[in-house]
């Protein structure tokens, strides 16, 4: 990619800004060990989808580690909006190993740059979109997926990976949680969700571009929680941990007995390296989440406990109405074959969050407001 149309180096943007850091206890767990970032060693990175909850913490990870373990790895970070980006999170995006470059996914042309990884996670999730224009959902996904293992393919990038979605099963779950061999659900239009059959033709596209002989690995995403998770957002316990950092009652919107499990964003970014970095993992599917099942309501009553202060638990919805919603994978395999693991449990999980969450609301403004 011409040097004409990367974005400026994010320093002088970030200028004045004041955001929270990662705890001590999060950068160590992300640093790791050398012997697990060797593979990186000298590496040039292509990540999509870099700026969202996900995308931070793998880049988070990446900066960490490339500083820590003198790997002389560089990223760029495919972005619509490089200058949002820099006011949020100057501390990744101003590292002299990152840069952002300036695009949409569906048109992105890096072809005159070389690439020995790539990283895809750029997808929307818009709630409204899905409803309302689920055609585009539909198109954004699939031809962002063409364009990027194009490009994979083109600059003979060594590895692939592609970050799907646990959506790609057909509910509900069986017992012990959905493993990798689990059913999918349909495509569309038999599937209406524009994001559940998108992801599924996503990862379609990616198993044909393995046929072909490029090296990739899928990444079925569940849930998660962690400092950049958004609280405004339709991630119930986002939304608890506003409530309780609000001073409000804690409101679940439903009955509360929904089933959902939480791996905490540091190992979920940990996983995902070394599914990108493994060479076992190569032409495999994994899940990566917690097998921790819990529900709605006591994800609640824990966010209440765990926030310091007495919280009292709201429940809006009828009883019955998500009786069987049971959303928790099976990570045996990855577990097996990688040698990952579950370091932090969800009440460490949501301390961290909570700690994190409360600096980041307390911070001054870039105008000086509070």
């Amino acid at each position: 990619m011409s040097r004409g149309r990367v974005v400026r180096r994010a320093h002088a943007l970030s200028r004045g800004m004041v955001v929270p850091t990662l705890l001590a206890d999060d950068v160590r767990l992300l640093v790791g060990s050398p012997r697990r970032w060797e593979p990186l060693r000298d590496a040039r990175v292509f990540l999509t989808g870099g700026t969202g909850f996900v995308g931070r913490w793998l880049l988070a990870a990446f900066v960490h580690a490339n500083r820590e373990h003198a790997l002389d790895a560089r990223v760029d970070v495919l972005t619509r909006d490089p200058d949002a980006f820099a006011h949020k999170c100057p501390d990744l995006a101003s590292d002299d190993a990152v840069t952002l470059v300036p695009g949409d996914v569906r048109t992105a042309d890096a072809a005159r740059t070389t690439y020995t990884h790539v990283i895809h996670g750029a997808t929307p999730s818009d709630a409204d979109m899905n409803e309302r224009r689920p055609h585009e959902m539909l198109e954004i996904i699939e031809s962002g997926t063409r364009r990027m293992l194009g490009l994979a393919a083109h600059t003979r990038a060594r590895r692939f990976l592609l970050l799907s979605s646990g959506a790609v099963y057909e509910p509900p779950a069986p017992p012990g949680g959905f493993a990798e061999s689990s059913p999918r659900g349909a495509l569309w239009p038999i599937e209406r969700s524009a994001y559940h059959a998108g992801k599924r033709r996503a990862e379609d596209l990616t198993q044909a571009a393995h046929d072909a002989g490029l090296s990739v690995t899928v990444a079925r995403l569940f849930a998660f929680v962690g400092p950049h998770l958004p609280l405004d957002r339709h991630f119930a316990i986002g939304n608890f941990i506003a409530d309780a950092l609000a001073g409000r009652s804690i409101q679940i919107r439903g009955d509360g007995s929904p089933v959902r499990s939480y791996l905490y964003a540091a190992d979920m970014a940990i996983w995902l390296w070394i599914m990108l970095l493994h060479e076992q993992a190569s032409g495999a599917t994994y899940n990566v989440g917690s097998e921790c099942a819990i529900s709605i309501a006591e994800t609640a009553s824990l966010v209440a406990a765990e926030s310091g202060a007495k919280r009292k638990v709201i429940v809006l919805g009828s009883r019955g109405s998500g009786a069987g919603d049971w959303y928790v994978p099976s990570t045996r395999r990855a577990r097996d074959e990688l040698g990952v693991s579950e370091s932090v449990d969800l009440s460490e999980a949501v301390r961290r969050t909570i700690a994190w969450s409360r600096e980041a609301v307390a911070l001054p403004r870039e105008n000086g407001g509070s």
